[in-house]
């Protein structure tokens, strides 16, 4: 009688962002499926920036797990905060200039909380800090990265693996956490829930 091999779950990536998918691949890990979550990402009342960052991933990830039964569930959330000030994803040109204006010649910090849940329901979350010291920033090269668009739709205005990455002085903890997942800590985390993936 033939023995048979016992299927792996699906790794569902909670997450519409293409540089998630990007960073996964770079380390060799291709989703099975990808399935956005959609929440509420108002900070709550008196949140600090890292509480905010764990509870987004975490809601991420079990609003998917709720409609993915039986497979491992990866979700994250980054936030950039100036202090105890959390920045906004700028979709608007007022919004990118506030952002900019609060980065420029200042450090911050990029918090990205990765967040899983394994098919039997076990959950695990780690959240990686990361302190950005950004140059001061001429009125040319504000209107510049403005014109650019590169703004649109990032935490805090901006994507150090783009234009911005000439603005950085200084970059103390997870490159791939600014990008907006810190890979270590997200294999680590995957494989201490049981997922076996490449």
């Amino acid at each position: 009688m033939a023995s048979q091999t016992a299927v792996q779950p699906a790794l569902v990536l909670a997450s519409a962002s293409p540089r998630r998918l990007d960073l996964l691949k770079q380390v060799g890990v291709t989703p099975d499926r990808i399935d956005p979550a959609d929440i509420d990402e108002t900070p709550e009342r008196d949140e600090t920036p890292r509480l905010h960052a764990l509870r987004l991933a975490r809601q991420k990830a079990r609003a998917v797990a709720s409609r993915a039964p039986g497979d491992f569930v990866l979700a994250a959330d980054t936030v950039v905060a100036v202090g105890r000030r959390i920045l906004p994803k700028a979709e608007t040109e007022d919004q990118a200039i506030h952002c900019l204006s609060l980065l420029s010649g200042r450090n911050h910090k990029v918090l990205t909380a990765v967040a899983a849940i394994a098919p039997d329901g076990r959950e695990a979350a780690r959240l990686v800090e990361t302190r950005v010291q950004v140059k001061r920033l001429s009125e040319l090269e504000r209107a510049d990265y403005l014109a650019s668009g590169e703004w649109r739709g990032k935490a805090g205005g901006y994507a150090v693996q783009g234009v911005a990455g000439g603005f950085i002085i200084d970059l103390q903890g997870s490159y791939t956490g600014v990008v907006g997942l810190p890979l270590y800590e997200t294999l680590n985390l995957l494989r201490g829930l049981g997922w076996s993936g490449s």
